[in-house]
């Protein structure tokens, strides 16, 4: 789980113009684009909906399409050879309640269609994550202890609230959605798996330990090590290219208030995610360093392809709680750039294996309602 529902929720409260794209390959047509001059470059409108594409600002997308429709759509993430991705959708109209697993060739979208559905359709899913093989996937879930969606409390004594549900445990599974194993067994939350580029470790959080925790495991499961342990929810982790780093976001407490607050939310199965950094370390724990120091909610880190930048989501810039928009910035915390410069939500920013490509969920061109898309854009450095 990563944050989606609660900033979700702030970012529509207040929210006035939405953006995005539609689009079948990854270029923009020409015959269904319109471009607008500016002193920059180019911007992309769509002529339908009329919303911006691309901004000027957004360099780094030399062009973009929108993959879904609807629904809250989130987490898409590549598999190893490049040619699939999978994701978690709530979209209803797909014969879903909450979260579940779906399959996607690279090259596609779903305006009218339905992808695969390769979870159970059971509980609840979060965080799925290609295998090395290409042919299975590690997801969490909280299907054993519930067939049924569980409660999403928002709120908490007025605060928003994001559930970390002691039911989801860390499966794996084909594409054909057959369970072909359990990788945790632990009471308490294992869910938030990722999985290394070298295809020999996984990076997961646990409450195992009494706190939410960075732990890593062998892709069978094996050989389970806590990475992290200094109190704070860490989560979202993810394997620099070459393996040997892990990038995550925690929440810090540190006043005897702030303490108090967050293990009492803990023990009812709740965080607060609105106060994020950023930290990085080696796939050890060791030489862990806090990255940035933005304040507000600083999350959903990936690796640049070069292994020297982190792209990530933040609205440290915002007043009311929105935008998130995307930023680069350098492993030593310089060079702080600004990426996306939408109005409303940028996040889960997940690049390709060959670098091309940045998968990415946003509220553009949503016609001003709540679904949440996911996108793909060709890069540029």
């Amino acid at each position: 789980m990563r944050l989606i529902l609660p900033l979700l929720f702030v970012c529509l409260l207040f929210s006035c113009k939405k953006t995005g794209a539609e689009e079948n390959s990854a270029q923009i047509s020409s015959e269904e684009k319109t471009k607008v001059s500016t002193t920059n470059r180019e911007a992309f409108i769509d002529t339908e909906t009329k919303d911006t594409l691309i901004y000027p600002e957004e360099r780094h997308f030399k062009n973009i399409r929108q993959v879904t429709f609807g629904g809250d759509n989130a987490e898409a993430y590549w598999s190893f050879d490049d040619k699939q991705l999978v994701f978690q959708s709530n979209f209803k109209d797909w014969g879903v309640q909450c979260d579940q697993m779906f399959l996607m060739n690279a090259d596609e979208k779903f305006k009218g269609t339905q992808p695969p559905m390769i979870s159970t359709g059971k509980g609840r899913t979060t965080c799925a994550y290609f295998l090395p093989d290409n042919e299975h996937y590690v997801y969490g879930s909280t299907h054993l202890a519930d067939e049924n969606c569980p409660e999403v409390p928002l709120r908490k004594n007025g605060n928003y609230v994001w559930p970390v549900y002691d039911s989801f445990d860390i499966f794996v599974a084909d594409l054909d959605g057959n369970i072909t194993g359990q990788l945790t067994t632990n009471v308490g939350y294992d869910a938030e798996a990722t999985v290394s580029p070298k295809g020999d470790k996984i990076v997961f959080t646990s409450t195992r330990s009494g706190d939410l925790e960075l732990w890593t495991m062998n892709i069978d499961g094996s050989d389970k090590k806590q990475i992290t342990d200094e109190l704070g929810y860490d989560g979202g982790a993810f394997f620099s290219p070459d393996g040997t780093k892990l990038i995550f976001r925690s929440s810090r407490p540190k006043t005897d208030t702030e303490v108090k607050k967050y293990k009492d939310l803990l023990a009812d199965g709740l965080v607060e995610p609105v106060d994020m950094e950023l930290y990085i370390c080696d796939a050890d724990g060791s030489n862990l360093k806090q990255l940035t120091n933005l304040g507000n909610a600083n999350w959903s880190p990936f690796f640049h392809p070069s292994g020297n930048k982190i792209l990530f989501s933040s609205n440290h810039e915002a007043v009311r709680g929105f935008p998130f928009n995307l930023y680069l910035i350098d492993l030593d915390g310089k060079n702080l750039v600004r990426v996306t410069h939408g109005e409303t939500f940028d996040a889960f920013p997940v690049f390709s294996n060959d670098g091309k490509y940045l998968a990415f969920s946003s509220n553009r061109n949503n016609g001003g309602g709540r679904d949440t898309n996911l996108f793909i854009a060709e890069w540029a450095d």
